[in-house]
Parts: C-alpha cells; sequence; structure tokens
C-alpha cells in the first residue's frame, strides 16, 4: 500500500492526486505528438473537475498555466498561450505607492478636500453650486454618524468657509436623518401637524357611540359599515 509519506509534493490540491501522475507520466513521454496529445486531454480534464473556472474570463490560459505549474515547468509541450517560468512564479510585484498626504480635517476624510478642490476650480456657476451643496450634505450626514445630536447648518457653514476661506457657501438646508431628531425644537424646520381623532371619524354617520337607537354596540357597527363603504 502507498502512503502519502512517500508520495512527492501535491502541488495543486484542487486537482488531486490523479492529475499530478498524468502529468508527471506525460512529462515522460519521449514522443512529442503522444505528448502534446495527453496535454490537451488532461487540460479538458482539469476544466471538468473544475467547472467554476468557466465563468473565469479566458479560463482556458489558467489551466495551462496550471498544467505546467503541476508539472515543476518540465513539462515539453506547445502552448497556445505564453509559457510561464518559475522566475515569473517567484516575482515579487513592484510596492504599491501609497499617500503621504494627511487630511486637514480627519473627520472628514481626504475625499471631500478632493471635492473640494473640484468644486474651486470649476468655472460653471451652477455646477459650483451643485457642489458646495453635496459637500454640505456630506458633512452634515458625517457629523451625524459620530455625534448623537444633529450639528446646525451655521455650524456646517462656518466650517465650510474655513476650508475653502469663504470661496463656497451652500444655499439649501441639507436634511440628515438621524437617530435622534431634535429639529422639532429648531425654528428652521417648521413642525408638522398630524391628523388626530382617526378614530372618531364618521360617528355622526352610523351614529358613533350610543348614536344609533338600537344601542351604543349596534351603533358602533354601523359606523364601521359606513367606514368600510366610503374608504
Amino acid at each position: 500500500m502507498e502512503y502519502n509519506t512517500t508520495r512527492n509534493h501535491l502541488t495543486m490540491q484542487e486537482y488531486g492526486r490523479h492529475i499530478q501522475k498524468m502529468v508527471e507520466y506525460t512529462a515522460t513521454i519521449e514522443d512529442r505528438d503522444v505528448r502534446q496529445r495527453n496535454a490537451n486531454s488532461i487540460v479538458e480534464l482539469m476544466g471538468l473537475l473544475n467547472p467554476q473556472l468557466k465563468s473565469i474570463e479566458d479560463y482556458k490560459h489558467k489551466l495551462w498555466d496550471h498544467l505546467f505549474l503541476i508539472s515543476d515547468f518540465k513539462l515539453d509541450v506547445d502552448s497556445p498561450y505564453p509559457i510561464p517560468t518559475r522566475e515569473l512564479l517567484q516575482g515579487k510585484p513592484e510596492p504599491l505607492p501609497y499617500p503621504k498626504k494627511h487630511p486637514r480635517f480627519n473627520h472628514l476624510g481626504k475625499n471631500i478636500e478632493i471635492i473640494i478642490e473640484k468644486a474651486l476650480q470649476e468655472e460653471n456657476q451652477e455646477k459650483r453650486q451643485g457642489f458646495a451643496n453635496v459637500v454640505a450634505y456630506y458633512m452634515k450626514l458625517t457629523y451625524s454618524n459620530w455625534h448623537k445630536e444633529l450639528v446646525h447648518d451655521d455650524a456646517i457653514q462656518n466650517e465650510l468657509t474655513t476650508i475653502t476661506n469663504g470661496a463656497l457657501e451652500f444655499t439649501n438646508k441639507p436634511f440628515v436623518k438621524h437617530r435622534v431628531d431634535n429639529r422639532m425644537m429648531s425654528d428652521d424646520y417648521p413642525q408638522r401637524s398630524y391628523r388626530k381623532g382617526y378614530g372618531q371619524r364618521d360617528n355622526r354617520q352610523g351614529g358613533g357611540r350610543g348614536g344609533n337607537r338600537n344601542g351604543g354596540n349596534n351603533g358602533n357597527r354601523g359606523g364601521n359599515r359606513n367606514f368600510k363603504k366610503r374608504y
């Protein structure tokens, strides 16, 4: 019996031991035509064993790269794609340049400063005003996310004036839904009036409680019946 301790390293576990044995056997075939046909068959079998790769663009290229990887880059066959090398596999990517600039206002972030710079460069006054309104809404939204009370519009305007040196002013009052809504206490937002006495509607026509000659209960039933007919 053959144990795993006596076997060589399994390069790609998703294809299994049998695929690796097929690749190792194909690398030992001396006839190039037969070796090429076996390699093509192995690639087709690898695609059947991993059908999820078909959702990837140009998945055939990936299968051929895996074939050479399993063979430890020793398989001498023709490929419809560029043959990978060990140096290309072990090569390290170039480090990504990280931004070295820090935002002046950490609670707003760097993106809002980029938007403000674009707004200051805009010559169209209508678009410039739209930029200012969007910036004011975002500033109020970030303040609402980090604080428990709703910030006043004057505070947003003062901070926007400080950032832009008075170059931008928003014209609309940004509405931000807050979990603690205390706008009813402010003069900037009018109070909404709600209809009261919804349960007492139509008592005159069905006779509300005791409004019918048959008694209070019949009067309620009559009122409900008229209410359903009307609505």
